[in-house]
């Protein structure tokens, strides 16, 4: 199911615009799987983004009602607020007008493309095992289904995660981790 946000920021903006903009669908995918963040912790995982820059885009997505202010506290003279992303609220509608504008779809494709870089860069970087033990991978798998089998994988799937997505907390040892897909229809 894909839900939709109706928002108002300067005029009325699509959930289309708001998530599809690279350093909002990087706030929103930082914040996946995670139970809360600081602002300032948020901004150590999205790297390369000014602060001033980053507050304006968390600011719209909290106006949004994408992310949470949990708490609040003084900091050296500021507030520092703890956001939760609200899951629910962080998805395009699939009626939404934007989304028939090629070059939109391909902006929020390269910028969700360039998240999953940023991620991979980052495990890249970090400490690790190899690809086997620490569960990577990447691949690609061409099937022919028809459009009712396909929903019916699709919906397999997401009962198979939702468990995990949808828990309070996680077990000792477990670890973040990021699955995305892609799925398209090709000659």
């Amino acid at each position: 199911m894909i839900d939709t946000i109706d928002i108002e920021i300067g005029g009325s903006v699509s959930s289309a615009d708001l998530l599809l903009h690279p350093v909002r669908l990087r706030i929103v995918q930082t914040m996946l799987g995670r139970d809360t963040l600081t602002t300032r912790e948020l901004a150590a995982h999205v790297a390369g983004v000014a602060p001033a820059t980053l507050y304006r885009h968390v600011s719209a997505l909290v106006d949004a009602g994408v992310l949470d202010v949990v708490a609040e506290r003084k900091v050296r003279g500021t507030v520092e607020r703890s956001l939760r992303l609200r899951v629910a609220q962080a998805s395009v509608s699939a009626d939404d007008p934007q989304l028939a504008d090629p070059a939109t779809l391909r902006a929020g494709f390269l910028a969700y493309l360039g998240s999953l870089a940023a991620l991979f860069d980052r495990y890249l970087e970090g400490e690790r095992g190899n690809l086997e033990e620490d569960l990577v991978g990447f691949r690609q798998v061409a099937v022919h289904a028809t459009d009712e089998e396909w929903r019916e994988v699709m919906a397999t799937v997401r009962a198979a995660l939702a468990p995990l997505a949808e828990r309070e907390s996680a077990p000792a040892r477990a670890r973040r981790r990021v699955l995305g897909t892609v799925s398209l229809p090709v000659p």
